[in-house]
């Protein structure tokens, strides 16, 4: 654990969800996937190709750049534009929708949280409360994560998403905890400390390279704590 800034006292804890609390690796590489082989089951898709998709992905994000905030609606919205260029009824598009998405979800979820992290987490609840700010789309009740957070703040859902200052506003005002005695941890130099600091939350970077901070190229700011494994937090107990 390093020590950058001086710190105030902590009153609260958020955390980002992927690669902070478990590990994202392939996870939504693997539900694109399985999500692609059921947009391919119509006969109309039948040859669509992962790549094709992603394309798809950036033309929408490209008429419509503010849509990248919510990642539910962006993967919606790219769905709906490949269903214009085919035959099928426009009828049918709210079916093939929910399918592809419920698919996407499914696997989307299908990770293991590691034992540390629920032992951390279960260390901190009895002493802080918690809360969680991501930009993606993971259902803490879906991964058995709710019971220590008071709640779960989505980039989309709840205002723009990190770094922008509303989802850290509003998370500072739902715990009734000034920013500046809240500790973000995350593992986004730009979305998580970069964030946090110029919305004058304490800043945590998990460091889960173990790569010099000082030689990384989304190096913005020095957070104020950097730690290479969750559970190193146990020191500020």
């Amino acid at each position: 654990m390093h020590f950058y800034r001086s710190i105030n006292t902590i009153k609260a804890f958020t955390f980002d969800l992927d690669d902070t609390l478990y590990n994202n690796n392939m996870i939504v590489e693997n539900a694109e996937e399985k999500m692609l082989k059921t947009l391919q089951g119509y006969e109309q898709l039948r040859t669509l190709k992962l790549s094709e998709y992603i394309a798809e992905k950036r033309t929408v994000l490209a008429f419509d750049p503010e849509i990248y905030h919510d990642v539910n609606v962006w993967r919606i919205q790219t769905i709906k534009s490949l269903l214009n260029k085919t035959n099928i009824p426009v009828s049918k598009f709210a079916d093939v929708i929910d399918e592809s998405m419920n698919c996407f979800i499914y696997w989307r979820h299908k990770m293991k949280v590691p034992e540390s992290t629920h032992s951390l987490l279960t260390k901190l609840a009895t002493k802080y409360p918690l809360a969680a700010i991501t930009n993606g789309n993971v259902d803490i009740n879906k991964i058995g994560l709710s019971d220590y957070f008071q709640f779960s703040l989505r980039g989309g859902e709840h205002g723009r998403s990190k770094p922008f200052p509303e989802i850290f506003d509003l998370a500072s005002s739902k715990l009734n905890i000034s920013s500046h005695s809240i500790l973000h941890v995350g593992d986004n130099l730009l979305t998580d400390v970069n964030g946090a600091i110029n919305n004058g939350f304490l800043a945590c970077f998990i460091n889960i390279y173990n790569q010099n901070i000082l030689h990384l190229d989304d190096t913005r700011c020095l957070p104020h704590i950097e730690i290479t494994q969750l559970p190193e937090l146990e020191n500020l107990l």
